[in-house]
């Protein structure tokens, strides 16, 4: 019984030890991360990655991205999947809060901006109801 435990406790800490750990990437990996600008709505970070750099494992809120360089790459997540992508400069994405660890798997360096949102998204308006029409 006390195996089983034991076995259960350190797969657990395997697994969630990834999430736990992702972190600002400002302070976790400040070779590849710039803060631009702050203030209490947005961070915008300048990023950059030279030809098949990786990062480390961390996280960011909600986000909106701008590539400024054709780039390759893979983006590895906390749960061990793994999903390349191919952009454009100029291509734009919006990402939702998460954790990733991102690796320019090109030969030619990576530039992106990323704008981080802070605070909640605001609600959508209250739906009015239909106007009344009157039938002669």
């Amino acid at each position: 019984m006390q195996l089983r435990l034991a076995f259960f406790v350190m797969v657990l800490c395997v697994c969630v030890a990834p999430v736990l750990s992702a972190q600002d990437a400002v302070k976790v990996d400040p070779k590849h991360y710039t803060v631009v600008s702050e203030n209490e709505q947005v961070r915008i970070l300048k990023v950059h990655y030279g030809p098949h750099e990786k990062s480390v494992m961390h996280s960011h809120p909600a986000t909106a991205a701008v590539f400024l360089t054709d780039a390759k790459g893979t983006f590895s997540f906390p749960d061990g999947k793994k999903v390349d992508f191919a952009v454009k400069a100029g291509d734009a994405q919006y990402s939702a809060a998460g954790a990733h660890l991102p690796e320019n798997t090109g030969d030619a360096g990576m530039d992106v901006i990323v704008v981080e949102l802070k605070g909640k998204a605001p609600k959508p308006p209250a739906a009015k109801p239909a106007a009344k029409t009157e039938k002669k």
